[in-house]
């Protein structure tokens, strides 16, 4: 068997990274510098590192983040109650492998939606399967979904997602309708997976926000009790960046 037909069924195996090195190989006459276990190690190690990069690009898609958003990139220097050990700790990531929820809040602009971004990012680098939405796209979307008879679907969708951000938390007033779609959601999602919610509105003000006590206490007690908190304080950073322009 030639090399060019060594490389076609490499590709009709859908192994096309390990079909590109070793074409090149062949092409450039490298084989004498690899032992035939070196050679195998170089052809599969290439392909893993192929599809680790691709499954990371689609996890990244997938997630439809806002903003790019990286640990590296947080700022520290800034007094907004960020504590950075205990931010370094969350993203390490134990909470998804733990199940367990953080809640980010503060007044608009210090950054909670791109530390909860951040975070997602992290977790996408290292194959968690994560989605990104504003509260208010995401419960409208699920309403919707109720009337073309998608929403088992949705929601089933969102139960198998390893972390899901909810940016934006009780921007809008919540009714019957997205009360119970919330319910559902947390319901789903509790000691299943974990989940980041952001918000300008402090916790002490979800259940009157939230509406509807019996709802509420549930909401709360599967969301909160399983939380890290972070609570945000300072001005708005994008002061700074204003000033600067």
């Amino acid at each position: 068997m030639n090399s060019n037909q060594t490389v076609e069924k490499l590709r009709q195996m859908r192994l096309s990274a390990m079909a590109d090195i070793h074409y090149q190989n062949v092409k450039n006459n490298r084989f004498s510098e690899f032992t035939p276990d070196q050679y195998v190690t170089l052809l599969a190690d290439h392909e893993w590192e192929d599809r680790q990069a691709k499954k990371t690009e689609r996890l990244l898609r997938q997630a439809s983040f806002k903003q790019k958003a990286s640990i590296g990139d947080i700022d520290y220097s800034h007094a907004r109650n960020l504590e950075k050990n205990m931010f370094e700790r969350l993203a390490a990531l134990g909470f998804v492998q733990k199940k367990e929820n953080i809640i980010i809040t503060g007044p608009s602009g210090v950054g909670k939606s791109h530390l909860a971004q951040a975070l997602g990012n992290q977790a996408c680098l290292v194959g968690i399967k994560t989605v990104y939405s504003t509260t208010s796209r995401l419960l409208g979307k699920l309403k919707l979904s109720k009337v073309d008879g998608t929403y088992i679907k949705e929601l089933k969708k969102l139960q198998n997602t390893q972390l899901l951000i909810l940016d934006d938390f009780g921007l809008q007033a919540f009714d019957s309708v997205t009360r119970e779609i919330v319910m559902d959601i947390i319901d789903d999602r509790f000691g299943e997976s974990s989940t980041i919610v952001s918000s300008q509105i402090p916790v002490s003000a979800w259940y009157d926000l939230i509406g509807e006590g019996t709802i509420a206490d549930a909401i709360l007690d599967r969301l909160v009790n399983s939380s890290h908190r972070l609570d945000l304080k300072g001005e708005s950073l994008r002061k700074g960046i204003l000033k600067n322009e």
